[in-house]
């Protein structure tokens, strides 16, 4: 089995983005992609899932010498950004497409599929142990 990022990217003003959705229609939403996520789980399909706050509420680290620079807002400039993802395990990407299918047909925005190159689910042992 192959782990698989399904990510979803959106932006403001963009003409995939789905309308803004009424109190009962995020309810029916959140109802809908619980049941896929059990579903995903049944499967065996599902290891993790997040969804993210708004873009304006990051920070991003840097280190520039011996000092560590924080900064407001996502590390790049864009319109579009990292709205959620999950990660799921596939047989191959015909697999992975189908979940993601699933998922856009809920939330009505576009998901890329991207296979990990690899994949950690502890750190890796220290030189020589």
């Amino acid at each position: 089995m192959t782990r698989y990022l399904l990510s979803v990217h959106s932006g403001p003003g963009e003409a995939s983005a789905p309308a803004p959705m009424s109190e009962e229609e995020m309810r029916q939403s959140h109802l809908r992609l619980g049941a896929l996520e059990r579903e995903m789980e049944s499967a065996g399909a599902w290891v993790f899932s997040g969804r993210l706050h708004e873009p304006d509420t990051a920070t991003v680290v840097r280190v520039a010498g011996d000092d560590v620079l924080t900064t407001d807002g996502p590390f790049a400039e864009s319109k579009e950004h990292l709205g959620g993802f999950y990660i799921i395990e596939a047989a191959d990407l015909d697999a992975a497409l189908a979940w993601a299918a699933k998922v856009t047909a809920i939330i009505q925005a576009p998901i890329e599929v991207r296979p990990f190159a690899g994949f950690a689910d502890k750190p890796q042992p220290a030189p020589g142990a």
